[in-house]
């Protein structure tokens, strides 16, 4: 029985293997594939479930999978049994049944988890409540269309050590550049991963100042201060009041940084205007290649061997 080939999170994987999928990422988007590699997906369904709102992942998933020659169903939880009391188990193999890969974007990182158990087809995390990996790929490979390989440099994170900072740590571990963390004390990512990533020898510093973490930094990212799973909204932005990226701070950074945010941004509380829509800003393009880094990983996760 061939190997089942989820991706849940990005240090499951070797970095040759992440390089090789952001690597197909860029020859689809470019059209430098062959006929076979641009219809990979022919004949193949994927099904989506959504467990919270959705944009980008949705929209670029759905395209992406379109695009590779297959086909989608879309599905919330108040759509399936799921929502009604069906165990998590018994939906991933009925499932299974039906469809060649499943994306899910899940309020726990345990719902992932335990739908690629019981799954006999690839399952891929859309972003949990401890990880964003697809969103990660897609920044990796917009950094690098911008300012050539990210390996050596240094990237800082501003503001909330959430999920998709979460994600950032695992990425600069793999790719090889440094990370420097700027986040309130009592917002700082997990510690346990923290631990993991100065186990395996990973860059990463924290550098609770945000104009002295940005100094020398060739990328700056943050993401919105409350998400929706958040309750402790006005505590996170008596937090962060500080954090804001702005003119100010990105001026302290490289001549030539860049700045991303994988979006939705709210505007004049974690970036102004004039970041987000200033000449350093990637944040089109970023959302732009969540559609290429999603073709890239489908057509690993479901294409032939």
């Amino acid at each position: 029985m061939q190997e089942i080939r989820h991706f849940l999170d990005l240090h499951h994987f070797e970095p040759a293997l992440l390089q090789q999928m952001l690597d197909q990422s860029i020859k689809l988007k470019q059209g430098q594939t062959s006929p076979a590699e641009h219809n990979a997906l022919a004949g193949q369904s994927l099904a989506m479930i959504f467990e919270r709102p959705s944009t980008r992942t949705r929209v670029s998933f759905e395209v992406g999978m379109k695009q590779l020659g297959g086909d989608v169903v879309i599905l919330s939880p108040s759509d399936m049994q799921l929502g009604r009391g069906e165990t998590i188990a018994d939906t991933a193999k009925v499932l299974s049944r039906y469809v060649d890969g499943i994306v899910i974007r899940a309020k726990t990182e345990r719902t992932v988890l335990e739908l690629a158990r019981h799954a006999t087809v690839p399952v891929i995390n859309g972003l949990t409540d401890k990880s964003h990996p697809c969103q990660v790929m897609a920044d990796i490979m917009t950094f690098e269309e911008h300012r050539g390989p990210i390996k050596g440099k240094v990237a800082t994170w501003v503001g909330d050590g959430n999920n998709v900072a979460a994600s950032w740590i695992h990425a600069a571990v793999l790719f090889g550049f440094e990370l420097r963390l700027s986040c309130p004390e009592p917002l700082l990512p997990d510690a346990a991963l923290l631990d993991w990533a100065r186990q395996e020898k990973g860059n990463i510093k924290i550098i609770t100042d945000p104009r002295d973490a940005v100094k020398g930094s060739h990328c700056i990212v943050t993401d919105t201060w409350v998400s929706m799973h958040n309750a402790e909204g006005e505590d996170r932005h008596s937090l962060l009041q500080t954090y804001q990226v702005n003119e100010a701070l990105m001026a302290l950074a490289e001549q030539e940084a860049v700045f991303m945010h994988c979006l939705p941004a709210h505007r004049g509380e974690e970036v102004s205007d004039a970041v987000i829509d200033g000449p350093q800003s990637l944040v089109f393009d970023e959302a732009e290649n969540r559609l290429h880094a999603q073709k890239g990983i489908l057509s690993w996760a479901l294409g032939k061997r």
